[in-house]
């Protein structure tokens, strides 16, 4: 009798599943990632130890100039810190812009919180200034100058992009670094709806521990916690209808900006929502965006 009952429920459970597979619609295929071919792009170059699994993605333009170094910027994605990638549309959509424009861009990956209770920040910020280093390092095989690097992130690389533009040497975030002798400043950097004040935001899954557990953790993750008069300039965009990171993480950070005397923008953009690129349907960002690294990269001179 026993036998016969599991057997009818073993029964009905692949009846259940079958019934399920026929009625419920199969899972989207995920679009093909489609690469710009009016920009040169050299995939997966290694920017970091050999034994990293991170790399980068490097926008060129077609045609540059003889004769004439070109100024870099380094692309940072957003994900929370877990997720993202370097080659997503918001991404390429970026380098695509830098490199029309006369730009080298360098889309990085960086170390992302995959499993929960192991900490992997600050690495993060190490491998946002490896990437830095590794542009100077590089600069004269790549054409770039040197004294022209700036930054752009978007959500939690624009978390990053802020910790490149207003911590340096002292703040101790470079003594992970193979490279401590070379610099890592920015001559100026793009902060798109980037989570700021972390106390004031949720707990994170890169720290391995709570807010009520480590608070100074949490501060110390804040770049607006940073800002001194010796800081790079700063374009800071963010939608007013962002739910994911409220718009009020960039008005503290124009506010710790203002204090320090540090000359920076703060562009509200009516109804957007979190994760736009320099194309959202509310307003087109190319202008702004080119304009401010036009003004800050025009003219070769030494970073902080």
């Amino acid at each position: 009798m026993k036998a016969r009952l599991i057997t009818g429920f073993a029964l009905a459970l692949i009846l259940l599943i079958s019934a399920r597979a026929q009625t419920e619609a199969p899972a989207p295929a995920a679009k093909p990632v489609v690469w710009p071919t009016d920009v040169r792009i050299e995939h997966d170059v290694a920017y970091l130890a050999d034994a990293r699994e991170e790399k980068a993605d490097l926008y060129f333009p077609l045609a540059p100039p003889k004769g004439k170094l070109l100024p870099a910027v380094v692309i940072i994605h957003g994900g929370g810190f877990n997720d993202g990638d370097k080659g997503r549309p918001r991404e390429i959509n970026i380098g695509q812009t830098l490199a029309l424009h006369g730009y080298v861009g360098m889309s990085i990956n960086y170390k992302l919180a995959r499993a929960k209770g192991v900490a992997t920040w600050p690495q993060p910020v190490y491998d946002a200034k490896a990437s830095v280093r590794w542009l100077r390092q590089n600069a004269a095989r790549l054409g770039l100058d040197p004294d022209r690097i700036a930054v752009i992130g978007c959500s939690a690389g624009g978390n990053l992009a802020a910790m490149l533009a207003l911590t340096g040497p002292a703040d101790e975030f470079d003594a992970a670094s193979p490279d401590p002798g070379v610099s890592a400043a920015v001559r100026c950097a793009i902060d798109f709806y980037g989570v700021v004040e972390l106390l004031d935001y949720h707990d994170m899954k890169m720290f391995a521990r709570t807010r009520a557990e480590a608070p100074d953790l949490y501060r110390r993750g804040s770049p607006n916690r940073y800002a001194d008069a010796k800081d790079a300039p700063m374009l800071i965009v963010h939608g007013t209808a962002d739910e994911t990171v409220k718009s009020s993480h960039s008005e503290v950070l124009a506010a710790a900006l203002t204090k320090a005397g540090v000359e920076h923008q703060l562009v509200l953009i009516p109804g957007a929502p979190h994760t736009f690129d320099l194309q959202p349907k509310e307003r087109d960002l190319r202008p702004l965006v080119l304009e401010f690294l036009d003004k800050h990269m025009g003219s070769s001179s030494s970073g902080r």
